[in-house]
C-alpha cells in the first residue's frame, strides 16, 4: 500500500492503482486530477477537512466513489450520498478495509461547540485520527500525527505518539505553522517515536511511502 501525503490533512492510499482519499480539505491543492477513487474517508465537518469543491472535483471523475463520515459530516454535506460511521464501524472500499474509532473533535476552547470526529485505520497498517488523540485499542503499524492546530499542543502531540507507540509516524495538519513551526514539531514527534523503538518520515506534501 502506497501512502502519499498531501497538503494539510489530506492523505491518499493507493493499491493497484485503486485509491483512497481522506480529508480533502480546503488547504490542500485541487484534487480533480485522481483517477480509480474507490473511497473518500471525511473525518469531520471542518473547511480544512472537506469542501465541497474538491468532493465534486473528484466524485465528478470518480462517481461510484463511496463517502464515509460521521454523523456531524452527514449533516452538512447532505447533498452528498455519505454512509454514516461511527466508533467500532468497518467498512470494505475496494482492496481497502476500515475500520473507524473515536467520536469526537479535541476541544479547542470552552465556547466552541465540540463536533462530531472518527479517526480511521486503513489495513489495520495505518491509523489517521483526525482532529483527536484518539488511541486505537490496537496495535499501530504507521500513525499520522497532528501536528499544529488551534486544539493542539505540542506537548500533546508528544503524548499522544508516546501513548499509541507506533512502528513509523509522520506528521499531517502542519499547513497552520510556519516552516520554523514545522521544523520544531517534526522534532518533537521524532524524539518520541524514536524513543518508543519507532521511525519517523517528515513526509512533506507529495511525498509517498511503502506501508
Amino acid at each position: 500500500m502506497k501512502l502519499t501525503k498531501y497538503e494539510h490533512a489530506c492523505l491518499v492510499l493507493e493499491i493497484n492503482d485503486e485509491k483512497l482519499i481522506v480529508d480533502p480539505g480546503a488547504y490542500t491543492m485541487p484534487l480533480g486530477d485522481l483517477g480509480d477513487v474507490v473511497a473518500i474517508v471525511v473525518t469531520h465537518e471542518h473547511p480544512d477537512h472537506w469542501t465541497p469543491e474538491q468532493l465534486d472535483r473528484i466524485l465528478t471523475r470518480n462517481p461510484d466513489a463511496k463517502l464515509y463520515g460521521p454523523a456531524g459530516f452527514a449533516l452538512a454535506a447532505s447533498g452528498y450520498n455519505v454512509i454514516t460511521v461511527a466508533d467500532g464501524d468497518t467498512a470494505e472500499a475496494g482492496p481497502f478495509s476500515l475500520a473507524f474509532y473515536g467520536a469526537r473533535h479535541a476541544i479547542i476552547h470552552s465556547s466552541i461547540p465540540v463536533i462530531d470526529n472518527v479517526g480511521v485505520l486503513v489495513n489495520n497498517t495505518l491509523f489517521y485520527p483526525g482532529d483527536s488523540f484518539t488511541v486505537p485499542p490496537v496495535t499501530v503499524d504507521t500513525l499520522a500525527v497532528p501536528s499544529s492546530a488551534p486544539w493542539l499542543k505540542i506537548g500533546e502531540a508528544m503524548d499522544y505518539v508516546t501513548a499509541v507507540a507506533p512502528k513509523r509516524s509522520f506528521p499531517t495538519h502542519e499547513m497552520v505553522a510556519s516552516v520554523i513551526g514545522k521544523n520544531m514539531a517534526n522534532d518533537r514527534i521524532r524524539t518520541m517515536t524514536e524513543a518508543a523503538g519507532g521511525q519517523f518520515f517528515p513526509l512533506e506534501p507529495n511525498d509517498s511511502l511503502d506501508l
